[in-house]
């Protein structure tokens, strides 16, 4: 009879076991778009080297990201961890939504910031504190047709503007009437401020209390912008490229200044005829020196505040991080890997097209780390338009968007000008 007791007791401490580990609240994940999709195939690996843990996938559009991000800190229903892009690091930092991460990094011997590019990982750190493991990288920079630059007399890309700006207009006319050299989209703010960081423009200026485009670099910079348009390389309306893919191998546009994200789609998109007529390059700098500068992009992967599983959120990142996972990811997503190591791993350095990636994310800026960008990026892209389509001449431009930039920075330089407690 106390053997049946003790088999009894021995199966209901299993079943108490069991049950303990099915009650463990599961460990939750928001990831955007395309990433949110495709994570879960990496999870299984985690799960069985951690036995208990177990990882939730809430996939969220990017369209809807944000204002998500903002409701659920305000109603207290943050995740464990979260994909953020970077340029929103600075505003849930703010917000005290962030764990910060120094302390965990400086013990971890999976993540070493050596291997990742500098400019990249700077972008995850806020007034000296860490809030973000690069997860995936991306940046901008030219691509091209490569038998259109040829047909214009160049062997390979140049490495200055002055030399694309002789470049482009014969790129134009050998493709034929009616085409531009390349496209810039009206509504993007990012070749401005690329231009800008190029030409030393600083963009904020009084520690980030104050606009700076109508500095002598910025201006500069922006007249560059704004020829482009005005000698006719550059459609000025947005409905004169209707199929980016088609018009791309139609020769309607010769050079796009875009992101790794057009790695995959122009290989799937362009016709089979195209296959080796384009390739991409680095940035150009005025001065010569190649690459200029391009933006730090891409997102990390952070841990909120309010977790009760901070350490079990960590061991995530960790394994998310590792260059095995980043080149299972890339595999699956196209995005291309925020460590050298998993570079070198998926081949990608020998590959020419994102050889050109490789180079460019040696040379890469943040924008301002302040959680009033996304505002100020808008009013970039909007009086960069506006000065486009000859709405406002070159200064009005600029001293209307130092002047709403200055009104959205205002809580900002009060809250910098309160004594500290």
């Amino acid at each position: 009879m106390s053997a049946v007791r003790s088999s009894l007791a021995a199966v209901l401490l299993l079943a108490a076991a069991a049950c303990r580990r099915e009650s463990r609240p599961a460990l939750r994940l928001w990831a955007l778009g395309r990433e949110g999709e495709v994570v879960a195939q990496l999870l299984p690996d985690l799960e069985r080297r951690q036995p208990g843990l177990r990882v939730r996938v809430q996939q969220i559009p990017w369209s809807a990201a944000h204002e998500k991000l903002l409701t659920a800190f305000v109603g207290g229903a943050m995740p464990d961890v979260l994909q953020v892009g970077n340029t929103w690091l600075p505003e849930l930092v703010a917000l005290g939504a962030l764990e910060p991460l120094d302390d965990r990094l400086a013990r971890s011997l999976a993540v070493r910031a050596e291997d990742y590019f500098p400019g990249i990982l700077a972008a995850t750190v806020i007034d000296g504190v860490t809030y973000g493991v690069p997860w995936y990288v991306d940046t901008r920079l030219l691509f091209y047709r490569t038998d259109l630059l040829a047909a214009a007399g160049f062997a390979r890309p140049p490495t200055t503007w002055a030399g694309w700006l002789a470049a482009m207009p014969r790129m134009q006319a050998a493709a034929g009437p009616g085409t531009w050299a390349i496209l810039l989209p009206l509504r993007e703010w990012e070749a401005p401020v690329i231009l800008g960081m190029q030409w030393g423009a600083a963009l904020l200026r009084d520690g980030d209390r104050y606009g700076d485009f109508e500095s002598p670099a910025f201006r500069a910079a922006f007249a560059f912008y704004l020829d482009l348009f005005h000698r006719g390389l550059a459609p000025v309306g947005d409905t004169a490229v209707a199929n980016i893919y088609q018009d791309f191998a139609r020769g309607t546009f010769s050079v796009y200044l875009t992101g790794p994200w057009n790695l995959g789609e122009f290989a799937r998109r362009l016709p089979a005829a195209l296959a080796e007529r384009w390739s991409t390059t680095p940035l150009p700098a005025p001065d010569g020196t190649a690459p200029g500068t391009s933006l730090a992009g891409g997102s990390s992967l952070v841990v909120a505040r309010t977790s009760p599983r901070k350490d079990d959120a960590w061991a995530l990142v960790e394994y998310l991080a590792e260059p095995a996972q980043q080149v299972r990811f890339y595999r699956l997503t196209g995005d291309l890997p925020a460590r050298r190591s998993a570079w070198e791993a998926a081949g990608l350095p020998a590959d020419a097209r994102a050889r050109a990636f490789w180079l460019q994310l040696q040379h890469v800026r943040p924008t301002p780390k302040i959680p009033e960008w996304e505002r100020i990026a808008s009013a970039i892209a909007r009086y960069g338009e506006a000065a486009i389509r000859g709405e406002m001449d070159i200064d009005g431009a600029l001293e209307a968007l130092d002047r709403d930039v200055d009104r959205v920075l205002e809580k900002r330089r009060w809250l910098l000008a309160q004594p500290e407690r």
